[in-house]
């Protein structure tokens, strides 16, 4: 009977499990029970890194701001198009910075290690390059290119670099999406076979209206160098500081937030990602100029695989939200549920599909054999949460950075997982202004 109780425990991913706490027995009456996730590994803080910051818009500062919590690690200079940015990294990070309004005098430095390119999307590809070219290790924000075509260009770049590159989609170094990871593999849902996220905003500033400042002109901003690489047009304040909104210099709402739950997903279910994409969406309200859709859903269907059974996915993204606000990613299997954020994770459990197991059978016929004795069963729901006072993901995400750099180790989240996330993201963006099925090789990477 022990034996058979403790699989059935091991079954859910709780014996064993050295952040977790395994209940044993609950009543009826069934609460959820919760378990305490911990970060029991510490970063290593040895040898002083130098990094500078490429791109100092909202993102990229807070991409520094995390960086510098970190024992031993430096700033030297930052870099970014509008001058107004390059005096307010002085006032936030200090006078000795070497500021400049381009990226290349950054890259020429020999004092520094690493790069963070905070800039917008249609400028990854080719700083990403660059700086692993000139020696740099790089953080570079997600997605990690444009468009598919540039993929293979930075993972070749990066292969032949030798340096350490992590694409900074952060919730893959959540404590919620590592214990998601180790429930699925420990059969805490059965077999997979479904999955879907769902990101919703409504303020301005969440759907990308972005303040612009009052003294930002042609003058302080270097317009021709930003828009160097795609169309030529006149100075466009929206265009610069709202480039979410555009074609030319963003990714739309899959590119910037899709890619976090292919990221999350990617990671749990050890995927390569989908063969086939279709998106749906529109503009309903925030009809500003913007060439991207404020509502856009997306199908995806992922084959049969050696990391996993097939299985479909559905995304959505809502900027016009006036209820939840919520964020989540949800992955299905045949005998129960996860409901993963960075912070959390829910699993809830199908009683009647794990039915075949002793514990529970021998559980059922105590029921069954006195009614009017409380009934004991596993719990139906079980949540994980992190620890008071764990430092987030962000910052996890940092120390995996760093440490590789130090130790000449690697990250998950390299150029080949990020285009892996990025793709498909890129894709269904394809396929809602194409309004056509993308068929799409996960293992090869490339369009079929």
């Amino acid at each position: 009977m022990q034996n058979n109780r403790r699989s059935f425990l091991k079954k859910l991913g709780l014996a064993g499990a050295a952040s977790a706490v395994v209940p044993e027995v609950f009543a009826s009456d069934d609460l959820p029970q919760v378990s305490i996730l911990t970060r029991k590994s510490a970063f290593q803080t040895n040898d002083v890194i130098r990094i500078a910051l490429i791109g100092a818009g909202i993102m990229g500062s807070q991409d520094l701001n995390t960086a510098l919590q970190h024992e031993n690690v430096e700033v030297v200079a930052v870099c970014d198009l509008f001058q107004g940015r390059l005096e307010t990294a002085k006032e936030k990070w200090g006078n000795h910075l070497y500021t400049t309004m381009d990226y290349k005098e950054v890259l020429k430095r020999k004092d520094i290690d690493a790069v963070i390119i905070g800039t917008p999307d249609h400028w990854h590809k080719q700083i990403s390059i660059d700086a692993l070219n000139a020696g740099k290790h790089v953080y570079c924000e997600k997605p990690m290119v444009h468009s598919v075509k540039e993929g293979h260009e930075v993972i070749n770049a990066w292969k032949k670099s030798g340096k350490v590159f992590i694409i900074g989609s952060q919730g893959i170094s959540s404590l919620g999406n590592e214990k998601a990871k180790e429930l699925l593999a420990a059969g805490a849902i059965g077999d997979l076979n479904y999955a879907e996220g769902f990101w919703a905003r409504h303020s301005p500033e969440g759907a990308w209206q972005y303040a612009i400042p009052n003294n930002a002109s042609e003058q302080n901003v270097a317009w021709n160098r930003y828009i160097s690489n795609t169309q030529s047009r006149p100075y466009d304040p929206l265009r610069f500081f709202r480039w979410r909104n555009y074609l030319d210099y963003g990714t739309g709402m899959s590119g910037d937030l899709f890619v976090h739950l292919f990221t999350s997903l990617h990671f749990i279910t050890d995927s390569y990602g989908p063969d086939k994409i279709s998106a749906m969406g529109g503009l309903r309200y925030w009809k500003d100029g913007r060439e991207v859709p404020d509502v856009l859903l997306g199908m995806f269907q992922y084959p049969d695989s050696e990391q996993h059974p097939g299985f479909n996915l559905s995304l959505r993204c809502n900027f016009v939200d006036g209820t939840s606000g919520s964020t989540y990613l949800k992955v299905v299997g045949s005998k129960g549920s996860m409901d993963v954020k960075w912070d959390e994770v829910v699993v809830k459990s199908n009683l009647q599909a794990v039915s075949d197991d002793p514990f529970l059978e021998q559980q059922a016929k105590l029921n069954q054999a006195s009614d009017d004795r409380k009934r004991i069963l596993p719990p139906r729901e079980m949540i994980y949460k992190v620890e008071q006072g764990y430092k987030g993901a962000h910052y996890d995400h940092f120390g995996k950075f760093f440490t590789a750099i130090r130790e000449g180790g690697s990250v998950v989240e390299d150029p080949v997982f990020g285009f892996r996330a990025a793709a498909p993201a890129l894709l269904c963006n394809d396929s809602y202004f194409q309004d056509k099925f993308i068929s799409w090789d996960p293992v090869n990477m490339k369009l079929i």
